[in-house]
């Protein structure tokens, strides 16, 4: 798949992105692609922050793949630099191509470049098959994650 091209997220893709976003039954009930203001302002926001990276896969031009990888520096683990990857998604008629594995693989060695010593994600518990993805991987299933909307 030597054809793939993952790079910076810019202003144009966004239509892409939150139409993938939207594409599944967790997403339908949040996303809003009808309404790109918001999306627009956010990634404005993600744009100006060093720490955050929106990336798009694109393969013949069509971005088909989806992800934000966000760099966090700590004191926890003796001062270790950490990454989180979410929202990663890839266009419907790309599943099972590999595309998703090469998604994750850029996002973990991107993560090696900005001196990461630790990669993390959540995915919600209704998604049995990504949690099987993520732990094929080599993810492991260490936490139990909270959340609180306000």
């Amino acid at each position: 798949m030597s054809d793939l091209d993952i790079r910076p997220a810019a202003l144009e893709d966004i239509p892409d992105i939150v139409a993938m976003l939207a594409d599944d039954p967790l997403g339908a009930q949040r996303e809003s692609p009808d309404d790109l203001a918001p999306y627009t302002a956010a990634f404005e926001r993600l744009d100006r922050d060093p720490n955050q990276l929106q990336a798009v896969a694109v393969r013949e031009g069509r971005v088909v793949g989806t992800l934000q990888l966000t760099i966090i520096p700590g004191l926890s683990r003796r001062g270790s630099t950490r990454s989180i990857i979410e929202g990663v998604r890839v266009h419907a008629d790309a599943r099972g191509s590999g595309l998703g594995t090469q998604l994750i693989e850029w996002a973990i060695e991107e993560s090696r470049r900005q001196g990461c010593q630790l990669v993390q994600l959540t995915s919600d518990a209704s998604r049995t098959d990504a949690r099987r993805f993520y732990e094929r991987l080599g993810f492991e299933p260490s936490h139990v994650g909270f959340k609180m909307t306000i």
